[in-house]
Protein backbone atom coordinates (compact mmCIF):
# COMPACT_ATOMS: atom_id res chain seq x y z
CA UNK A 1 0.00 0.00 0.00
CA UNK A 2 2.84 2.42 0.43
CA UNK A 3 4.37 1.83 -2.51
CA UNK A 4 1.06 2.86 -4.56
CA UNK A 5 1.34 5.83 -2.30
CA UNK A 6 4.56 6.29 -3.31
CA UNK A 7 4.42 5.66 -6.98
CA UNK A 8 1.02 8.08 -6.77
CA UNK A 9 2.89 10.94 -5.57
CA UNK A 10 5.80 10.91 -8.06
CA UNK A 11 3.24 10.25 -11.01
CA UNK A 12 1.52 13.12 -9.68
CA UNK A 13 4.53 15.54 -9.50
CA UNK A 14 5.58 14.63 -12.78
CA UNK A 15 1.62 15.22 -14.36
CA UNK A 16 2.34 18.93 -12.59
CA UNK A 17 5.68 19.15 -13.40
CA UNK A 18 4.71 19.08 -16.92
CA UNK A 19 1.32 20.86 -16.73
CA UNK A 20 3.50 23.87 -15.52
CA UNK A 21 6.18 23.52 -18.05
CA UNK A 22 3.83 23.48 -20.87
CA UNK A 23 1.85 26.88 -19.54
CA UNK A 24 5.19 28.41 -18.93
CA UNK A 25 6.32 27.49 -22.63
CA UNK A 26 2.43 28.68 -23.71
CA UNK A 27 2.80 32.25 -21.75
CA UNK A 28 6.09 32.88 -22.95
CA UNK A 29 5.36 31.93 -26.68
CA UNK A 30 2.59 34.49 -26.19
CA UNK A 31 5.31 37.59 -24.89
CA UNK A 32 7.38 36.56 -28.05
CA UNK A 33 4.35 36.84 -30.11
CA UNK A 34 3.15 39.72 -28.76
CA UNK A 35 6.58 41.60 -29.22
CA UNK A 36 5.99 40.62 -32.84
CA UNK A 37 3.12 42.76 -33.00
CA UNK A 38 5.47 45.80 -31.91
CA UNK A 39 8.39 44.66 -34.38
CA UNK A 40 6.16 45.49 -37.08
CA UNK A 41 4.92 49.15 -35.74
CA UNK A 42 8.11 49.96 -34.56
CA UNK A 43 9.10 48.82 -38.42
CA UNK A 44 6.84 51.40 -39.55
CA UNK A 45 7.73 53.95 -37.15
CA UNK A 46 11.36 54.11 -38.51
CA UNK A 47 10.46 53.74 -42.42
CA UNK A 48 8.77 56.51 -41.67
CA UNK A 49 11.50 59.04 -40.18
CA UNK A 50 13.77 59.79 -43.23
CA UNK A 51 11.12 61.06 -45.26
CA UNK A 52 10.37 63.51 -42.91
CA UNK A 53 13.64 64.58 -42.16
CA UNK A 54 14.30 64.72 -45.41
CA UNK A 55 11.06 66.90 -46.13
CA UNK A 56 11.82 69.13 -43.36
CA UNK A 57 15.50 69.08 -44.75
CA UNK A 58 14.29 71.68 -47.18
CA UNK A 59 13.33 73.81 -44.84
CA UNK A 60 14.67 73.75 -41.91
CA UNK A 61 17.93 74.53 -43.36
CA UNK A 62 19.79 76.09 -39.83
CA UNK A 63 18.56 72.87 -37.75
CA UNK A 64 20.92 70.12 -39.34
CA UNK A 65 22.30 69.43 -35.58
CA UNK A 66 18.28 68.83 -34.81
CA UNK A 67 17.57 66.83 -37.85
CA UNK A 68 21.10 64.60 -37.34
CA UNK A 69 20.20 63.75 -33.84
CA UNK A 70 16.81 62.38 -35.35
CA UNK A 71 19.03 60.59 -38.25
CA UNK A 72 21.18 59.01 -35.41
CA UNK A 73 18.52 58.28 -32.56
CA UNK A 74 16.56 56.35 -35.24
CA UNK A 75 19.85 54.61 -35.83
CA UNK A 76 20.25 53.50 -32.90
CA UNK A 77 16.44 52.39 -32.45
CA UNK A 78 17.12 50.08 -35.38
CA UNK A 79 19.65 48.75 -33.78
CA UNK A 80 18.23 48.26 -30.30
CA UNK A 81 14.89 46.72 -32.18
CA UNK A 82 17.01 44.12 -34.01
CA UNK A 83 18.43 42.90 -31.11
CA UNK A 84 15.24 42.60 -29.10
CA UNK A 85 13.57 41.21 -31.82
CA UNK A 86 15.71 38.02 -32.33
CA UNK A 87 15.82 37.80 -28.35
CA UNK A 88 12.32 39.20 -27.07
CA UNK A 89 12.77 37.41 -23.47
CA UNK A 90 16.51 39.23 -22.85
CA UNK A 91 15.35 41.83 -20.39
CA UNK A 92 18.63 43.64 -21.12
CA UNK A 93 17.60 43.74 -25.24
CA UNK A 94 14.48 45.32 -24.00
CA UNK A 95 14.89 47.98 -21.75
CA UNK A 96 18.06 49.03 -24.03
CA UNK A 97 15.01 49.05 -26.56
CA UNK A 98 12.68 51.27 -24.37
CA UNK A 99 15.91 53.92 -23.75
CA UNK A 100 16.65 53.99 -27.47
CA UNK A 101 12.69 54.51 -28.64
CA UNK A 102 12.31 57.06 -25.69
CA UNK A 103 15.90 59.17 -27.09
CA UNK A 104 14.25 58.94 -30.66
CA UNK A 105 10.91 60.29 -29.15
CA UNK A 106 12.71 62.76 -27.44
CA UNK A 107 14.42 63.26 -30.57
CA UNK A 108 11.21 63.86 -33.15
CA UNK A 109 9.50 65.73 -30.29
CA UNK A 110 12.15 68.48 -30.28
CA UNK A 111 12.50 68.54 -34.35
CA UNK A 112 8.69 68.69 -34.53
CA UNK A 113 8.84 71.65 -31.65
CA UNK A 114 11.44 73.59 -33.90
CA UNK A 115 9.22 72.82 -36.80
CA UNK A 116 6.71 75.20 -35.35
CA UNK A 117 9.12 78.03 -36.57
CA UNK A 118 8.56 76.67 -40.22
CA UNK A 119 5.39 77.89 -41.16
CA UNK A 120 5.94 76.71 -44.86
CA UNK A 121 7.12 73.15 -43.66
CA UNK A 122 3.99 73.24 -41.32
CA UNK A 123 1.66 73.77 -44.40
CA UNK A 124 3.95 70.93 -46.98
CA UNK A 125 1.26 68.67 -47.85
CA UNK A 126 3.89 65.57 -47.36
CA UNK A 127 4.58 66.89 -44.15
CA UNK A 128 1.45 66.88 -42.70
CA UNK A 129 0.65 63.30 -43.82
CA UNK A 130 3.92 62.15 -42.45
CA UNK A 131 3.48 63.22 -39.23
CA UNK A 132 -0.45 62.43 -39.48
CA UNK A 133 1.19 58.95 -40.64
CA UNK A 134 3.69 58.76 -37.71
CA UNK A 135 1.09 59.67 -35.20
CA UNK A 136 -1.27 56.75 -35.89
CA UNK A 137 2.00 54.74 -35.89
CA UNK A 138 2.50 55.79 -32.17
CA UNK A 139 -1.02 54.85 -31.37
CA UNK A 140 -0.74 51.45 -32.94
CA UNK A 141 2.73 51.15 -31.07
CA UNK A 142 1.09 51.97 -27.80
CA UNK A 143 -1.57 49.09 -28.34
CA UNK A 144 1.07 46.88 -28.79
CA UNK A 145 3.29 47.79 -26.54
CA UNK A 146 0.34 47.43 -24.10
CA UNK A 147 -0.47 43.89 -25.20
CA UNK A 148 3.19 42.81 -24.80
CA UNK A 149 3.39 44.15 -21.12
CA UNK A 150 -0.03 42.49 -20.24
CA UNK A 151 1.53 38.99 -21.96
CA UNK A 152 5.10 39.93 -19.84
CA UNK A 153 2.97 40.57 -16.21
CA UNK A 154 0.88 37.13 -17.26
CA UNK A 155 4.09 35.15 -17.81
CA UNK A 156 6.16 36.95 -15.06
CA UNK A 157 2.94 35.88 -12.38
CA UNK A 158 2.86 32.31 -13.38
CA UNK A 159 6.59 32.31 -13.20
CA UNK A 160 6.82 33.73 -9.91
CA UNK A 161 3.85 31.89 -7.80
CA UNK A 162 4.52 29.19 -5.73
CA UNK A 163 5.40 26.26 -6.86
CA UNK A 164 5.55 27.40 -10.07
CA UNK A 165 8.63 28.90 -9.30
CA UNK A 166 10.42 25.92 -8.41
CA UNK A 167 9.64 23.93 -12.00
CA UNK A 168 11.24 27.34 -13.84
CA UNK A 169 13.61 27.42 -11.59
CA UNK A 170 14.39 23.62 -12.79
CA UNK A 171 14.66 24.13 -16.15
CA UNK A 172 16.69 27.62 -16.10
CA UNK A 173 15.38 28.72 -19.59
CA UNK A 174 12.53 30.97 -17.82
CA UNK A 175 13.95 33.82 -16.71
CA UNK A 176 11.83 37.18 -15.61
CA UNK A 177 10.87 39.30 -18.71
CA UNK A 178 11.20 42.98 -18.79
CA UNK A 179 8.32 45.30 -19.87
CA UNK A 180 9.15 47.43 -22.54
CA UNK A 181 8.93 51.18 -21.44
CA UNK A 182 9.19 53.91 -23.84
CA UNK A 183 8.56 57.31 -22.27
CA UNK A 184 7.31 59.85 -24.60
CA UNK A 185 8.32 63.87 -23.51
CA UNK A 186 4.90 64.36 -23.46
CA UNK A 187 4.59 61.86 -20.41
CA UNK A 188 6.81 63.76 -18.76
CA UNK A 189 5.38 67.82 -18.67
CA UNK A 190 3.07 68.39 -16.12
CA UNK A 191 0.00 69.41 -17.89
CA UNK A 192 -0.78 73.48 -18.36
CA UNK A 193 -3.98 74.84 -16.92
CA UNK A 194 -5.49 78.13 -17.66
CA UNK A 195 -8.97 79.20 -16.40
Amino acid sequence: MGNWIFVGLVVAAIVFTIYVYNRLITLKNRFKNAFAQIDVQLQRRHDLIPNLVETAKGYMDHERETLTRVTEARAAAVSAKEAARKHPDDPGAVNALGKAESFLSGSLANMFALSENYPELRANETMSQLMEELSTTENRIGFARQAFNDSVMDYNTYREQFPNNFVAGMFGSFRKAELLEIQTPEARQTPQVSF
